[in-house]
């Protein structure tokens, strides 16, 4: 895995990033936790959550790609 310098921080952040905007509606949780397994082994150490997903965004279903 490549990996880059996140600004001025000092860290280091893959160059490939998992997206979750299928966690929590589209995939289960244990597919989730598949995936993630996966891209940990892969070197992956970058991972983007938003706040509006799982999409589409439905009440029951806020925070559910954090937790």
């Amino acid at each position: 895995m490549k990996y880059t310098s996140l600004g001025r921080t000092g860290m280091e952040v893959s160059a490939i990033c998992l997206g979750t905007m299928t966690f929590g509606q589209q995939n289960t949780e244990a597919q989730a936790h598949r995936q993630l397994d996966m891209a940990i082994d892969a070197g992956v150490n970058f991972i983007d959550l938003a706040e509006m997903y799982p999409f589409p965004s439905v009440p029951e279903k806020f925070g559910d790609s954090e937790r």
